[in-house]
């Protein structure tokens, strides 16, 4: 018997969330709606123009909201990941544990930075992200807990790791482990940027083959070097058994391993897209790890991912996800 249904390997973040102008983003010269890497004193002086705004902190990463929107619905996950002996890396554990997702303890941490994420939010409802690694740049093997992933149904990971050598090393070897003991393996795509920039790193992590891939249309479409979702979709299915891609409001498109499947989307009048990606990816595989189809563990995510961009944050409450598994019962 499984301990968890998820393993998940990824960066620690701590987000700090600020809604913005356009015109903010010009002025501090930043790309719009992609997460871009940045040093300390860059992030630092992001923070210095916004210093005077209202800002929400929580723990953050893409690979992190997932697995704690699993655990939200009622499933058992756990999370690798690095973080300093920082009031940041302490705050970020004590969220992960309040947010019912099991981690090691802080014997194990080291001096340093806890990494940061500056989500900036415009009126659009697009997210524009401004990361520092910190210490999570430093993400290595040493962080993977062989007994816990071997322990668990699915082994997932973010594809924001393919920017750290030690991290892209601890993500290819940790699928490989998952692989010999059993394990199925999911990888998130997480940012077109990833794909633009990184790809052969992130096919070094997909390996020969997943068995689950998610992703946007965007990243989809690039990973593929396409212009259109049909020949997306033929790409996907070369490199993973199983996908699905999301597609804002049209939905998602998820395909099972023998057909596609039509995932209708919820409507809703958007706030803050932050970690909507992540919640899809969360939501479905609770679904996948209880034996849901995937069309009902589609329909769980697209419900879930919609509510999640009616307000600000990458989070809903553990109240809301159960409200939204007794609306699909």
């Amino acid at each position: 018997m499984s301990t968890y249904d998820v393993y998940a390997l990824g960066n620690a973040l701590v987000d700090m969330e600020y809604e913005v102008e356009p015109a903010d983003l010009e002025h501090l010269n930043i790309d719009k709606g992609v997460m871009t890497l940045v040093d300390e004193a860059h992030q630092l002086r992001i923070m210095e123009h916004l210093r005077e705004r209202h800002h929400h902190r929580g723990s953050g990463g893409s690979a992190a909201n997932s697995v704690i929107a699993l655990a939200q619905f009622g499933g058992s996950g756990y999370y690798s990941c690095k973080v300093a002996n920082d009031e940041l890396g302490h705050f970020y554990l004590k969220d992960l544990r309040d947010g019912g997702v099991a981690s090691r303890d802080t014997s194990f941490l080291e001096q340093g930075d806890t990494g940061r994420c500056v989500v900036l939010v415009t009126p659009d409802s697009d997210r524009t992200m401004c990361t520092y690694l910190g210490i999570s740049g430093n993400l290595s093997l040493h962080e993977i807990d062989q007994d816990a992933l071997k322990g668990s149904k699915w082994f997932y990971t973010e594809g924001y790791l393919v920017t750290s050598d030690t991290a892209r090393v601890a993500a290819v070897e940790a699928r490989k482990l998952a692989e010999r003991a059993g394990v199925k393996t999911a990888l998130s795509l997480s940012d077109p940027n990833m794909v633009r920039f990184f790809k052969d790193g992130l096919k070094d992590m997909i390996g020969e083959r997943l068995d689950m891939v998610f992703a946007n249309e965007e990243e989809a479409m690039g990973m593929a070097d396409a212009d259109n979702l049909d020949d997306a979709v033929a790409y996907l299915k070369t490199i993973a058994r199983e996908f699905a891609i999301t597609r804002g409001p049209k939905g998602a498109l998820a395909w099972d391993g023998e057909q596609a499947i039509d995932i209708r989307p919820v409507p809703v009048e958007p706030v803050d897209t932050v970690g909507a990606g992540d919640m899809f990816a969360g939501a479905f595989l609770y679904g996948l790890t209880q034996g849901w189809s995937h069309q009902r563990a589609g329909d769980l995510a697209s419900a879930a991912s919609a509510k999640l961009v009616t307000s600000l944050g990458p989070r809903i409450t553990r109240d809301a996800t159960q409200q939204i598994l007794r609306q699909l019962a």
